[in-house]
This record gives C-alpha cells, structure tokens and sequence, in this order.
C-alpha cells in the first residue's frame, strides 16, 4: 500500500507534440505550411516520447565539462558532452533544424520559416539547451553570404543534415556548427566597448586574414566549428569569421578558461574565451561589424520568442493534464471554477505568444514583400520582447497549478521554469529590444508607417482593438516621453498585433477572452481574474483535445 501513488497524473510522456495542440496545428496552416503537416506530425511524435524526454532530462543531469589539457600538459581546449545531448542535437540536425532556412531558400511558397519554426517550436520543448547551436547555425548564413568566398566554402557544410561532434577540422567533418562571440565583461550589451583587437596579416580588407587579440565574457557552444566574432580594426568594430581549426589543420589560438555555470540553459556549454593570436577572416567592409552580426542575431531572436512559446505551451500542456487526472475536494482539478479560469488565463498567452511568432516567422519567408519585410525588422524585437517577458511568469504559474509536485527536478516544470528566462537575456533584453523598436520608428519611419497601416486594417470593426490602436498612435505621438514609455509602447503593440490574429484568424472564443483582458477592462498583475463571462470550456478543449 506505501508503494501506491493513488490519486495522482500519469507521467506526460509519448505525447504527440504537434497533433495535439491545436493553436500549432492552426498557425502552421494559417501562416502557409500546411504542406510540412505530416512531417511535423511525424516530428512531434519523436518529440514527445518517453525517449526523447528522458534524453532531455539526462542532458541536464549531466551538463558539459571543460577539459583544457591532456595528460601530457598540452592544451585541447576541449568540451565533453552527455550522449543523451549528442542525441539530441542528432535528432535535431536530421530534422533540418540547423539550415531549414536556407536548404530552399528563394522558394517562398513552401513557407520553410514558418514550418523549421514548428519543428523548433516542437524540439525546445524536448530539450530547449541544444537550441542554441542549432539557431546560431542557421543564423549564421546570412552573415557569412556577406563574404562571398567564405560563404562558398562553408554554406554547404552547414546544408548537411547529419550531425558530426568529433572535433577535428571542418574539411574532414560530414556536418558543421557555427557559434557566436559578441559581448565582453567590461561592456556587454554595448559591443563598441569591446576591446578585442585585430591586426591584418597582411593589407586586410574584405576577406582578409587578421589576428585576434582578446577575449569573449559569453562564447556561445564553444564546440562549434567556426564562429562569428566582433573585434576592433583600425576601421572600427568589425565582424570575424574565426574557425576552430586552421586550414593547415592544426587548432586555432582559442584558449577556453571556463564553462559558465547557469540558472538554466544547462546542457548547453557557454564558456569564457580568451584569443591568444588567433587566426580569424574579416567578414564585409572593417567598421561594419554591427550590421553584419545584426544579419544572424535576427534569426536568433525569432528563434529566442520560437522557442520561449514552445515552451509556454509545454508548461500549460502539463498543467492542464495534471488537473484532468488530479481530484481535489470531491471533483477533478480541472472543474473547479478557479483553477479553470487559471488554466484558460494561461492558455490565452500561449495562443497570443504562437500566433506572434508564427506572423513573424512568415514574415522571414518573404523578403521581397515590402509589408513583410517592414513586418520583420519592426516586429522582431516587439514580439521577442512580450513573448519572451510573459514567459516566465506563465510558467510560475503553470508549475504552481501542480503544488509540490511541479517544485521537484523529477517532474520537469522546474527545468522549464529555470530555461525561459534565457530567451529574455540572450540576444537582446527588454530594454535593447524596446530601444530597438524606438530606432525602427525614429530612424525607419516609413518601415512604422507599413506596420501601423497593417495594424490599423486589422482592428477595423473591433471596438476594443480599436480603442487600444487609438492609444498605440497615441503613444506614438508623444516624442517627450516616448524614451521613457518605450516598453509601455512596445507590449501594446505586441498585444494589439496578438489581438489582431486572434481575432482575424484565430478562435472567437480565444479572441474575445484575450481581448476583453489584455486590451480592455481592469489590469491583472495574476492569472485567473478577468474571465467570468469567457467560454473557458472551449479555451481548455483546445489545449489537449481528446
């Protein structure tokens, strides 16, 4: 009778992760894949088995461990990995997650943003660590097609779909990674403080060969093959196409101090590095170094607010079947009136946040498409900032719905929980973002134009939405406080577009609930208030349908 455990959920495993959640279901369609159906339903099996599960809990239970010499005392610099880790980033890169952008780039109609966001959506929830160098991977390409002849020789490695972690040089590998060096402890987010240095070899220029001096505070899958790495020239901050192994063979000058030991983000390595002469390739023009990177953080912010979503959705997921199958006071969890207007509140965010990314992910399929393209540098750091900030908060919340249970490592909720508030940080926090937004509208006015005229076409014959455009322009139209109300400005349009979807092309259910507390009536600081005439029945059959 002691070994017993009456009265509690089945574990959440074996759960088709696509097939069962309708709002994923409806955006991939609604955004234009709905050809890549049956291989994300296929992929969100995999996802969410028993196996894949477990290979993310053991990734986490066993995080990477720096090694920087051998037995003999020569350095290696080198990173071990769980296999459960390698596992994942096989399942991943088999699924094209790593260079899904670019493997048909140029043919739009297939939408392959809006499905590798599905697939991302879908993998995060298995194990949201390895994201990170399957996201620098595919985001790197943009940058390194700005160095034609360097882009020749790499693109195609990054193309392959089978994953390779042995560490030897890239002309000797079936697959590739790419990783990331930008900030540095004296500056962080403000990279013209860097310090690192770079020397020509020779007359330098475009292309050319220069040598590093310096360090990195965040160098991001430190096990990648090359990296893409911010610098001083005589010409002004500049961007570096730095790999791990020479072309002769022998190991670049990139001296691994030590693995930061994280909140969360466990089985993914970031380590501190410092360039003792490294050999690295300018990429575009010296003092150009900004832009150039900005090419690849744009795709690993949409991948930031991709991920954060997916994530929001698996913390609700488990939250709703935890109260289908508790009972508490005689009924099940899931019928009393509180916990369901909890459960609904929260599944209103994650339909808000997967309908933002998924607009966004379209956007990145169309870059011919002025409204597109006005959509995704605008709207880039807008739904980052919101999806990525209610994130955290969700979850909290999600984890309390199941008491005890929700605290401890052997359900998972606590990874989650200490995971999302990553997306928040990396590539950009709230307030880079909302500044981000104020550059768009005071540098870009006709890109504001574009997405305001979107916005404003959306909300006709919405009262509600209406009156929270009218306080948008409203914002817009007050230059002396717009500094200091830049985030105010940047989660009501980020809530007015999610209002927008919802209600254009959405659930009316979902619609009118999201509106009716987001955009109108008293503000909530918690979950669960708002919702007395909302049809929460029909918001919850959402989630898990039978």
């Amino acid at each position: 009778m002691l070994d017993e455990a009456p009265n509690q959920s089945p574990p959440f495993v074996d759960v088709n992760l696509f097939a069962t959640d309708t709002a994923l279901r409806e955006a991939v369609v609604r955004e234009g894949a709905g050809h890549a159906v049956r291989q994300l339903e296929e992929f969100g099996a995999l996802c969410g088995s028993a196996e894949a599960f477990e290979q993310g809990r053991l990734a986490n239970e066993y995080p990477p461990r720096l090694r920087t010499h051998d037995a003999q005392g020569r350095r290696i610099d080198f990173v071990e990995f769980h296999p459960a880790y390698h596992a994942c980033m096989a399942q991943s890169m088999g699924a094209g997650l790593h260079c899904g952008s670019w493997e048909r780039s140029g043919n739009s109609a297939l939408a392959v943003n809006v499905a590798r966001a599905a697939a991302f959506y879908m993998t995060a929830q298995m194990e949201a660590g390895h994201c990170c160098p399957i996201t620098m991977t595919n985001a790197a390409v943009p940058t390194l097609r700005l160095q034609p002849e360097i882009a020749d020789e790499w693109v195609p490695r990054i193309l392959s779909r089978d994953y390779d972690p042995t560490f030897r040089p890239a002309a000797e590998k079936s697959s590739i990674t790419i990783g990331m060096g930008m900030t540095e402890k004296q500056g962080g987010t403000d990279v013209r403080a860097n310090t690192t240095r770079a020397e020509p070899v020779a007359s330098g220029g475009p292309g050319g060969e220069y040598i590093l001096t310096g360090h990195k505070w965040f160098f991001s899958a430190p096990m990648s093959d090359a990296f893409l790495v911010l610098a001083q020239t005589r010409g002004g901050l500049s961007c570096f196409f730095v790999p791990r192994h020479l072309p002769d063979g022998t190991i670049n000058a990139l001296r691994l101090q030590r693995l930061k030991d994280k909140l969360g983000n466990r089985s993914n390595a970031s380590a501190e590095v410092e360039f003792h002469g490294a050999h690295a390739w300018l990429i575009g023009e010296e003092g150009r170094g900004v832009p150039a990177i900005i090419e690849m953080v744009t795709y690993t912010r949409l991948d930031c607010a991709v991920s954060s979503a997916g994530l929001m959705r698996l913390a609700l997921a488990m939250a709703v079947h935890h109260a289908q199958h508790r009972s508490v006071f005689g009924r099940k969890l899931i019928d009393h009136a509180l916990m369901t207007q909890v459960l609904a509140d929260m599944a209103l965010d994650v339909e808000a946040a997967t309908a933002l990314v998924f607009r966004l992910a379209r956007s990145f399929d169309h870059p011919e498409d002025v409204r597109a393209a006005a959509w995704r540098r605008l709207m880039t750091p807008v739904t980052k900032f919101w999806v990525c900030k209610v994130a955290p908060m969700m979850v909290g919340e999600a984890m309390e719905c199941l008491g005890g249970n929700g605290y401890v490592e052997e359900h998972g909720l606590a990874r989650i929980y200490r995971e999302v508030p990553v997306n928040s940080i990396w590539e950009g926090s709230g307030n880079v973002m909302a500044l981000d937004v104020l550059r768009v509208l005071q540098k870009e006015p006709e890109v504001a134009q574009i997405v305001m005229h979107e916005l404003a076409e959306g909300v006709a014959d919405d009262r509600k939405l209406e009156a929270a455009y009218e306080r948008l322009v409203g914002l817009l139209h007050d230059p002396r406080m717009l500094d200091v109300r830049a985030r105010e400005l940047t989660e009501l349009m980020a809530l007015t577009a999610a209002g927008m979807i919802l209600r254009s092309q959405g659930d009316t259910d979902v619609a009118d609930a999201f509106i009716s507390t987001r955009l109108s009536g008293p503000p909530n600081q918690t979950y669960g208030q708002g919702l007395e005439r909302a049809n929460t029945t029909a918001i919850l059959r959402r989630v898990l349908p039978s």
